[in-house]
């Protein structure tokens, strides 16, 4: 092992972790807006090509829980190296893909590389910082993963408009190669972390593999398939379920874990872990609901209405900072509080849109609650890693970050099954209305015949277009009150966990810097 530079400005090291988890990070959004082009060119329907997204999510996962024992038994630069070269070399091939088989390959190689990238970043980023600066270091982090995948569908639809999906994975390349060159040069494995010939826990990957991948297929594939009416789901959620508890007793009985739960007996890290799964949650379901109901309801092209998402992204990248420098300064339990408080009342605000909501009814609420996601996660990461002692590291940044993403998997599958049941109830609730006896709803009906036969249709055409016509209303109105009251469901859940910051201990101030470069 080559012997530690202890001069390098950790601020250059931060750099050089960040190009390679923004690409990762991005890598999970960008491509939802390239599936009906991908779909298009590659002769496949819309429905398969979603595997495209859901392969690389299933491979990201898997990987993620185990990335603390890859780094044990690998070295952390070297594993760091082989994940951004791997990365780097799967976005390449996925980019030349000639078919939806090969594509769906290549995503699993992106996903498996790529799922160490994030706790890796993580961990090595909060070892070159010295404990009070540690605030600093998860602002600067959080930047790539709050605003990347907000960045993700816009950088997406302009991409595929303007040049092809492809260029989707081709943009990874220079990133890449600028983040191998980065970390060959300013990152070194820390004299404590070395590299260790362990029992390798076949027993632990294999259960892990097959209970996290069958979990996410389960939540990505879940309302596709109508849950538990598909034989398949029913199949993957029992596998998963029962995988996963004997995964745990397995773990917690082994010498030599793949994933050492044991972490979770630290109270701070174990209510941390469970708040950014509230967070990711929250979210990542709000993040897929918006630019939906912009798109369905308000009429928005598919890029108009990723830039019309930007300004929660603008938001995190003002505020993160300057949330940074506040973690060091003032209670980080304190600025997670007001965090929640403003996410939470900043998606009660989204529950008051209408269909005649314009472009700043919707800029304003965003915004704030961009400032306020930066307000929670980075107080969240610091107060919640800070127990941590250093060897332990790498495995804990790897549970925090799967389950951010398991939070994240389950908030987007809960919020589409709920938008697609409670829009049908309501469409029923609200139809039972519209009858020949109702004033209003007769009165409607009649202007629109009329309207129909001014412009040219007979009595009977115009009689089944009126018909539709206000049925088309009343599904419009009752997707909007769904919308509403998912939205209006995230707040209160922001604001009903904020009793659980009093559970996690104040991080200690200043002490040694981390000797980690």
């Amino acid at each position: 092992m080559s012997e530690e530079p202890r001069h390098i400005n950790p601020w250059i090291i931060a750099i050089s972790v960040m190009f390679s988890t923004f690409m990762e990070v991005l890598d999970t959004t960008v491509v939802n807006v390239s599936l009906p082009h991908i779909a298009g060119n590659l002769s496949a329907t819309i429905d398969e090509a979603t595997w495209v997204l859901t392969s690389y999510l299933v491979a990201n996962a898997i990987i993620l829980p185990m990335t603390g024992w890859l780094a044990s038994m690998f070295g952390r630069k070297r594993l760091l190296m082989m994940s951004v070269v791997g990365f780097t070399t799967a976005s390449f091939l996925c980019g030349l893909a000639p078919t939806l088989g090969s594509l769906i390959f290549f995503r699993v190689l992106q996903g498996a590389t790529g799922g160490a990238l994030q706790p890796l970043s993580q961990a090595v980023l909060l070892e070159a910082f010295p404990p009070h600066d540690r605030g600093k270091a998860m602002g600067f982090w959080g930047l790539g993963i709050v605003v990347a995948p907000i960045l993700g569908p816009v950088l997406g639809g302009y991409l595929t408009d303007s040049y092809s999906w492809r260029w989707v994975f081709y943009i990874n390349i220079p990133i890449g190669i600028a983040s191998i060159v980065m970390t060959k040069l300013f990152i070194f494995d820390p004299s404590y972390l070395r590299t260790e010939s362990r029992r390798v826990d076949y027993w632990g990957i294999g259960m892990l593999a097959v209970g996290i991948g069958a979990l996410q297929i389960v939540l990505d594939k879940g309302q596709e398939e109508d849950w538990f009416s598909s034989n398949l789901i029913i199949v993957l959620a029992i596998l998963s379920a029962v995988t996963l508890i004997a995964l745990v007793f397995h773990e917690l009985t082994t010498d030599d874990p793949v994933v050492d739960l044991r972490v979770f007996k630290i109270r701070s890290y174990a209510v941390g872990v469970f708040l950014m799964t509230v967070v990711g949650f929250v979210l990542y379901g709000s993040m897929v609901l918006l630019p939906v109901m912009l798109q369905t309801l308000l009429g928005y092209p598919s890029l108009q209405a990723g830039i019309a998402m930007a300004p929660r992204g603008v938001g995190s990248f003002f505020m993160m900072p300057l949330t940074g420098l506040m973690t060091g300064k003032f209670d980080p339990r304190k600025l997670l509080t007001s965090g929640l408080i403003i996410g939470g009342l900043t998606l009660l605000w989204l529950s008051t849109l209408n269909l005649q909501a314009g472009y700043w009814d919707i800029f304003w609420p965003q915004l704030i609650q961009g400032a306020g996601m930066s307000l929670l996660f980075v107080p969240l990461t610091t107060v919640a890693m800070d127990p941590i002692p250093r060897e332990r590291m790498g495995n804990a940044t790897s549970l925090f970050n799967l389950m951010r993403n398991i939070g994240g998997s389950i908030g987007i599958a809960t919020t589409g099954t709920l938008l697609a049941r409670h829009s049908q109830a309501t469409t029923s609730m609200l139809g039972a209305h519209v009858t020949p006896y109702d004033t209003a709803g007769q009165l409607t009906f009649n202007q629109m015949r009329n309207a129909f036969i001014a412009a040219g249709s007979d009595p009977v055409t115009a009689t089944s277009r009126a018909y539709a016509a206000i049925f088309g209303m009343v599904q419009r109105h009752a997707t909007m009150v769904s919308f509403v009251g998912i939205f209006q469901m995230l707040g209160l859940l922001f604001l009903a966990i904020i009793p659980l910051v009093l559970l996690m201990k104040r991080p200690k101030r200043g002490g040694a810097p981390a000797a980690a470069h």
